[in-house]
């Protein structure tokens, strides 16, 4: 059996993204060094799992991406979990997050690749779970192979969180409040405690917290 990490960064008050689906705040306040710890952590995934909209924003960036942090994210297979149902990637259904890295990359000079990368078939044939989202994981859970690593958008990884199957929280915290957005621990029906087992602090402020369930 394989363990389930989650890896969300989010503002210091507490957001994933603003009220919008923005993320500008997270390019605007990360490093590199921060940027390196994230590249390590997704290699050690079997297989990334997410949400419809997050899988659209990510297959349309990720492979043709430059960034060091592409050859990991798209080297592994995708699981995506939706109660709509999908036929695969969608250009059309995306958010406020791929428009603020795409209008990172413009700001910085960061300039996609031509050609798709050849690990990028990965997000033409993601596995697509449309049932209870406990059951699909438990299914992926009890496979052999390397940690499931989620990512978000916000929806999704609040249902994750309830379904009490999540063995490993990274929590990455820029330094920058934004005042009102979304949240991923607005829904909890019990207080979750968490077992701090680790903690790494970055030059310009990013500060990453890895927990255990209590």
């Amino acid at each position: 059996m394989r363990k389930l990490m989650m890896k969300m960064s989010m503002t210091s008050d507490g957001f994933v993204a603003g009220p919008n689906g923005e993320m500008d705040w997270l390019f605007k306040t990360g490093d590199t060094e921060s940027a390196a710890w994230v590249c390590e952590l997704i290699r050690t995934a079997g297989v990334h799992a997410m949400g419809r909209k997050s899988f659209n924003d990510m297959a349309s960036y990720w492979p043709t991406s430059n960034l060091p942090v592409a050859e990991p994210m798209n080297a592994a297979p995708k699981a995506v979990f939706t109660r709509k149902g999908m036929a695969g990637f969608d250009a059309a259904d995306t958010t406020n997050a791929l428009k603020s890295a795409r209008q990172y990359d413009t700001a910085t000079g960061v300039q996609p690749a031509v050609e798709q990368s050849p690990a990028a078939a990965s997000w033409a044939s993601p596995r697509i779970f449309t049932g209870d989202l406990a059951k699909g994981i438990r299914e992926l859970k009890a496979e052999p192979g390397n940690p499931i690593l989620a990512h978000g958008g916000a929806g999704f990884m609040r249902s994750l969180i309830a379904t009490g199957l999540i063995d490993e929280y990274h929590l990455v915290t820029h330094p920058v409040a934004i005042g009102a957005g979304m949240p991923i621990f607005s829904e909890l029906i019990a207080p979750l405690y968490l077992k701090l087992v680790d903690v790494k602090v970055f030059p310009k402020g990013v500060i990453a917290r890895t927990y255990h369930p209590a």
